[in-house]
């Protein structure tokens, strides 16, 4: 295990040069301390869990200490937010560290979140508030628990700096961990301001420290672009499968890793609805639930656009063209196994698509549903479930075809139950459980939100004492509205 002032740093993106992002220093928290810390993401740069409750950890992620091989510098990049181009956006509260080097060889790099002003603060102060860096720790650390390729969370730092936005909050700092925090938006800032030398450096760094198979295809630039068009796919399939949103697609929150990245008002589903916006601020519906796979699918198109340079037209869009096939078989292989079956039948999709017309208006918890489904025998669990549809006609309709393809799976309940249970989860990241540790950290106790991290750090296990955690929202925390506002 390495201790904090023996990490080994090899600042990769940083050697790129001034083209590609400007040196600032972080800017200090008054008053730092720890609110949670994450052992699985400290154990990805070997330190030790106890590493997090030293002074010198509060001080290293609260902007306080350096270290001596630490470069920290602001990332430049574009994006097209909300469907309108952005020419200039970059790093305007965050800073890049350096990136770290684990005993495995892997690179990791240190982002540290709500670090102060940079030349792309664009009026802003350059802060994160105590609420959105909790936000972001959970969902980084839950989505990774649950199977979805994620960004990772360090630790949040709290502090007494005052901080203004509805209202005056504290400022904190959550220390972010990814392999690349290249994004769309960067590629697009290259492309469009016609700096294609620039553009053939960034996509060469990304191809030899990211993608390194990719450079014995002969065509590696391509070769990398279908990669990323399976990984969204994949990415995507799994979003929608357990019901995430992630609320703003805008292309420079995409990584070039193919990995959810740049969280802000997102939202697990409750009760399904196809259509559920959890940022208050799309008022068009643009990022909606059901609308996050054409979104992809047009976000890698702006991406292809800015490899034309490198890449023909024709052989982009003919890899463009995988992605809602490799998308669909990947939801429907995600989604039959979620309903228990081992086997693809020709008419799963079909069951699947009724259910969630079924579910479409009831007051049906999405969650919930699919851990129930597999807590009893198939005749048992129906009947548990029927109660909360509303067309009861054709949920018995639905449950005899389903009651038939399970029999043909020709499996012992005990089994069907273990195996239900390892894919569809007992505890989710629900908002009204956010915003309840997110009250208390702001009063001090940081209580309530590790306990929720640890809960959340296993979510397909049963945990005793815990069972609060795995129920249906109260009224009050049915209806939360999250803003992009950190």
């Amino acid at each position: 295990m390495k201790t904090l002032d023996t990490l080994t740093f090899d600042n990769r993106f940083a050697r790129l040069g001034d083209a590609f992002s400007t040196e600032v220093l972080p800017e200090p928290l008054d008053e730092p301390r720890l609110v949670v810390a994450s052992p699985a993401a400290l154990a990805l740069l070997d330190l030790d869990p106890t590493e997090a409750e030293s002074t010198l950890f509060a001080e290293l992620f609260s902007g306080h200490k350096l270290w001596s091989d630490a470069q920290p510098r602001a990332m430049v990049y574009s994006g097209h937010q909300f469907g309108a181009y952005n020419p200039r956006l970059g790093d305007g509260r965050g800073l890049l560290l350096g990136e770290v080097v684990n005993e495995a060889g892997e690179h990791w790099d240190l982002h540290l979140k709500g670090a102060g002003q940079t030349p792309y603060s664009r009026m802003g102060d350059g802060r994160a508030v105590l609420r959105s860096s909790i936000r972001e720790f959970l969902a980084s650390e839950h989505l990774h628990a649950l199977g979805i390729p994620t960004s990772r969370a360090l630790c949040v730092i709290g502090s007494s700096t005052p901080v203004y936005r509805e209202k005056r909050e504290t400022g904190a700092m959550v220390m972010r961990l990814a392999p690349s925090h290249v994004r769309f938006g960067h590629f697009e800032y290259f492309y469009y301001t016609r700096q294609h030398e620039q553009l053939k450096v960034l996509g060469e760094h990304v191809l030899a420290c990211h993608f390194p198979d990719c450079l014995a295809a002969e065509k590696p630039w391509l070769a990398m672009f279908r990669t990323l068009v399976e990984r969204n796919a994949e990415l995507i399939a799994r979003w929608q499968a357990y019901g995430f949103c992630h609320g703003v697609m805008n292309t420079d929150n995409m990584s070039i890793l193919g990995i959810t990245f740049d969280y802000g008002p997102y939202a697990f589903l409750d009760d399904f609805d196809a259509n559920h916006i959890c940022n208050h601020s799309d008022d068009s519906g643009r990022y909606s639930f059901s609308n996050q796979v054409p979104i992809a699918h047009w976000n890698l198109a702006a991406l292809a656009q800015a490899l034309t340079p490198f890449v023909e037209v024709d052989d982009l869009r003919e890899c463009l063209g995988l992605f809602l096939p490799l998308y669909q078989a990947q939801w429907l292989d995600l989604m039959r196994r979620r309903l228990g079956f081992t086997q693809a039948e020709d008419g799963d999709e079909a069951l699947v698509q009724a259910l969630l017309k079924l579910m479409q208006g009831s007051a049906v918890d999405y969650t919930q549903f699919f851990r129930r489904l597999g807590d009893q025998e198939v005749d048992a669990a129906l009947a548990r479930l029927r109660e909360d549809f509303i067309d009861l006609a054709g949920f018995d309709a639905w449950g005899a075809q389903y009651k038939a393809r399970t029999a043909r799976e020709g499996e012992d309940q005990d089994a069907r139950r273990a195996r239900m249970h390892g894919l569809n989860p007992c505890y989710i990241l629900r908002n009204y459980l956010a915003q309840r540790a997110i009250e208390a950290a702001e009063q001090g106790d940081y209580e309530e939100v590790r306990r929720l991290h640890a809960v959340l750090s296993r979510p397909f296990d049963e945990q005793p004492g815990m069972e609060a955690y795995a129920e249906r929202p109260p009224e009050w925390g049915r209806h939360l509205e999250i803003s992009c506002s950190s």
